[in-house]
């Protein structure tokens, strides 16, 4: 925990291991004894921030009959949870974007053990979208535009603030109207709802008709 803050704070160079068993509070040959060197302690620390952040925002249970359209929105949902820190300490997605921007030996392992079966996860629900035929790196493009596009607004979030009134951040770009968003340009990418273009005309029509009755 005091060597993923110290990490997240400082970055893998500049932390110290001596102001790591300080804020830990405990003997300063603890790390040497428990992990072998800083770069061991430094590795799992990243996963400690991962399994935290799995454990605040963890997945739902789905079962046979919950349909995919649903699993992506949950899915997404569940990602940018983890990606804006809510909830949970901002130091453990802090330090889990600066392994991925900067990776690592931890990155690799972190991609092993926990990012390829996440990924799995969504590349399962995509297939169940798509016809039979759809080729492999069709599925890893259309996963990865998901993935990219839920990335976009912890990478950018300070440019955000730049190019977006603060009052509209707060009120339409929460994580719950983000991942209805996203998940609303996959579904229609795919062909599972309408383009835009045709869903706000048969809305108008709607409103035209409600109007005249």
């Amino acid at each position: 925990q005091a060597a993923g803050e110290q990490f997240a704070n400082d970055g893998f160079a500049q932390a110290t291991i001596r102001a790591i068993c300080r804020k830990a509070g405990v003997n300063l040959a603890a790390a040497n004894y428990y992990f072998g060197d800083k770069e061991r302690l430094y590795i799992e620390a990243v996963k400690h921030a991962r399994r935290l952040r799995e454990k605040q925002a963890p997945l739902p249970h789905w079962t046979n009959s919950t349909p995919a359209e649903e699993k992506l929105a949950q899915f997404v949902l569940t990602l940018l949870r983890r990606m804006l820190c809510e909830p949970g300490d901002p130091w453990q997605t802090r330090l889990i974007m600066r392994e991925i921007m900067e990776p690592t030996k931890a990155c690799e392992e972190m991609v092993q053990e926990a990012f390829q079966p996440f990924f799995q996860i969504l590349i399962d629900i995509l297939r169940d979208m798509m016809p039979e035929e759809t080729p492999t790196h069709t599925l890893h493009q259309w996963a990865l535009s998901v993935i990219g596009q839920c990335f976009y607004y912890r990478a950018n979030a300070k440019i955000l603030t730049m190019l977006i009134d603060g009052e509209e951040l707060r009120e339409e770009f929460s994580v719950e109207k983000l991942s209805e968003h996203i998940t609303d340009v996959i579904l229609r990418g795919l062909g599972h709802r309408p383009p835009l273009n045709q869903s706000v005309a048969i809305s108008s029509v709607r409103s035209r008709d409600e109007h005249v009755k």
